[in-house]
């Protein structure tokens, strides 16, 4: 067989081990209940299609948690619309921070100017804390390439801040797995992707990604801020090493 015939050969053979490990577990997770009832929390993101593509393979009917933060890109907003229904989910529960807490601690919308901790844990840890009551876990799509903070994430871990597992079927997979899976499966991309925006949150504090760095360093770029504060390691929000 020619070089070029066996490295797409071995390529298709790795992609479709990384589906059914992943499959299996979500399997387990959401048909076998392993860890009591589950939900999926998506951002909608850049690569988020993958994750909510193995869901649908599953059940349709799964409950996906969507954390609107009144400060997202309208592409995002829009690629939720058009993701949940490419794919047939018929569970996507949009979630947003309480309106009176919004006019309490935030009410120009300038909060992230000078405290992104504070806005982050209004606008997306509190109402997600909330939408998670009455689960005993919840699946993410991280993975252990995305960034330093990532590196050694485990399948099943056990969230500090609401002791409820969290569970990481996609952490094995790679940038260049993501794009095999787009590209096999013909999954809809996030309209900021063909801008070269690699991680998108808030529109506020999400950048390109610098260059030569991982693909989250356009998260409130210029800060040694790394995540939003739903994951939490030591008691506190995961950061940069100094």
């Amino acid at each position: 067989m020619q070089p070029d015939l066996l490295e797409r050969s071995a390529e298709s053979q790795n992609l479709a081990w990384l589906e059914n490990s992943s499959l299996e577990m979500l399997t387990r997770v959401l048909i076998d209940k392993v860890a009591g009832e589950t939900a999926i929390v998506s951002s909608f993101g850049a690569e988020s299609a993958v994750l909510l593509w193995l869901v649908v393979q599953i059940d349709k009917d799964a409950p996906v948690l969507f954390i609107d933060t009144q400060m997202m890109f309208q592409e995002t907003l829009d690629y939720q619309r058009e993701l949940s229904d490419h794919l047939g989910l018929r569970n996507v529960r949009v979630i947003s921070a309480d309106a009176t807490e919004i006019r309490r601690n935030d009410v120009f919308g300038r909060l992230h100017l000078k405290d992104t901790d504070a806005c982050c844990h209004l606008r997306k840890v509190v109402p997600l804390e909330t939408a998670l009551e009455g689960y005993e876990a919840w699946v993410t799509g991280r993975k252990r390439h995305q960034s330093a903070s990532r590196a050694d994430i485990r399948p099943f871990e056990v969230d500090e801040a609401s002791g409820k597992t969290k569970i990481n079927p996609l952490l094995h997979w790679d940038r260049a797995d993501i794009e095999a899976c787009f590209a096999a499966h013909d999954l809809p991309r996030h309209p900021l992707v063909a801008d070269g925006f690699t991680s998108i949150g808030c529109a506020p504090c999400t950048a390109k990604p610098i260059a030569g760095a991982d693909p989250r360093s356009g998260r409130w770029a210029g800060q040694d801020k790394t995540e939003c504060g739903i994951h939490v390691v030591g008691g506190r929000i995961e950061r940069v090493a100094s």
